[in-house]
């Protein structure tokens, strides 16, 4: 009885352990970028979001590449306890990717190496829930479609020439 008694409280333990990631948050028209602090519904292209534990409101990115900077980064405020990217396989547009439109970035697949610039200026990575959907914006705009895993270091952390001929998706 004492054993089943204690393996009990081991798994309560480890139920606790597995905590629930909290749901992904809309933007609005107040919500700033924690990089820049700039408003993110004002740029276009894909957005970001982090969850952080113990930290109610999450960070938000103007572009994809930034908060994937953000995850291969070593320096941060809290544990990451969820990440969310807009899927821009639903999204009505480029510059309307839309507040409420989020795919888990665990299970997203990002095209990098294409030549389309983020809301921000930069080169963008930008993440789809459907392959299917990375692959047409690859057959329009180049690239290749990786999980957030095999994301390269440079796509993220590189320098950026914003001398660059880079689309902005229609």
């Amino acid at each position: 009885m004492k054993r089943l008694l204690i393996a009990a409280l081991l798994l309560a333990a480890c139920k606790e352990e597995v905590a629930k990631a909290p749901d992904p948050v809309p933007f609005t028209g107040e919500t700033l970028a924690h990089f820049c602090a700039m408003n993110v519904a004002e740029h276009g292209g894909p957005k970001g979001q982090i969850h952080l534990e113990g930290i109610p409101e999450p960070l938000f990115f103007a572009q994809v590449r930034d908060a994937v900077a953000y995850l291969k980064s070593p320096e941060r405020d809290a544990a990451i306890v969820a990440t969310y990217v807009t899927d821009m396989g639903k999204a009505a547009s480029w510059d309307e990717p839309g507040p409420t439109n989020w795919t888990p970035a665990d299970t997203a697949v990002f095209v990098v190496e294409a030549d389309v610039a983020g809301g921000m200026g930069a080169p963008e990575i930008v993440p789809f829930a459907d392959p299917a959907a990375a692959e047409a914006f690859i057959g329009r705009y180049g690239g290749r479609a990786v999980p957030l895993a095999e994301i390269p270091d440079e796509a993220a952390l590189a320098p950026v020439d914003l001398d660059a001929k880079l689309e902005t998706p229609s």
